[in-house]
């Protein structure tokens, strides 16, 4: 592959060096997001803030951890995750929003994804179809210890995620709004919890580079509550979620450690 830096030793978009990053990393969608995060870290410092990749690194125990921003969507996702296993990392945690699809779950809780719909692109670009996108068990209980110690409502299954915000929230005025409509209509009729945009793709690389993660998100609002007419309360603050993916992390560093 061609080194784009030209021998500066850095990855290329999350402009880092292995030495700037932790083997455990939390990505975040929104840049704004990590400074927060990091605030839950000792000695956190900005290691990087390139495109829309920003990497906050502390410790915890000793043992190094950062924070990193993949913006919206699954191919800087994807991005990031690669660079970040360049860079000597090994587990991951999402924590980022979705929308609730089943008429149970609320605005505010907790959704953590033991897997994810493959209605996105990147990952078809790693993985054939039939290949699954699945959570680390391991990340995945973690994530589940967590939620409980909080006391955080949380529910533990299948996402869907998607390339288009709008294909999901307008799908009658799309072209392929037929489409779209039978699919999201299958996706409830088969479970999926709620919908987000980068699991799937963090998943499928993952699996192919050999390495764990996970994802926990907030939920939003609901749509499907809307459409019934029911109460659909919207939660923006995504602290809870912040605290669960950052206790799961260091659950897996002691675990490591022990």
């Amino acid at each position: 592959m061609i080194d784009y830096t030209e021998g500066a030793g850095y990855q290329y978009h999350i402009g880092l060096k292995p030495e700037q990053v932790g083997k455990y990393v939390i990505l975040t969608g929104d840049p704004k997001r990590c400074k927060n995060i990091a605030a839950y870290f000792d000695h956190a410092v900005l290691e990087a803030d390139s495109r829309e990749f920003v990497t906050y690194t502390g410790e915890w125990n000793g043992t190094r951890i950062s924070v990193t921003s993949t913006g919206i969507g699954g191919p800087s996702a994807a991005i990031a995750l690669e660079e970040l296993v360049h860079c000597g990392a090994h587990t991951f945690i999402r924590v980022g929003t979705s929308g609730g699809m089943q008429p149970e779950i609320m605005g505010g809780d907790l959704v953590i994804a033991s897997g994810a719909v493959r209605m996105e692109g990147t990952s078809k670009e790693y993985a054939p179809i039939e290949f699954p996108a699945v959570a680390d068990v391991t990340v995945v209980q973690a994530l589940a210890e967590a939620a409980n110690e909080l006391d955080a409502t949380h529910h533990i299954g299948v996402v869907q995620c998607k390339d288009s915000f709008y294909g999901q929230h307008e799908p009658e005025a799309k072209p392929v709004g037929y489409e779209l409509m039978n699919k999201w209509d299958a996706w409830i009729r088969c479970g999926c919890l709620a919908s987000e945009m980068e699991s799937a793709a963090l998943f499928v690389v993952a699996s192919c580079l050999r390495v764990r993660i996970g994802t926990v998100l907030l939920v939003l609002a609901n749509q499907e509550r809307a459409k019934r007419g029911l109460s659909n309360h919207q939660v923006h603050d995504t602290d809870l979620a912040v605290r669960t993916a950052v206790r799961a992390i260091k659950k897996l560093i002691g675990q490591e450690k022990q």
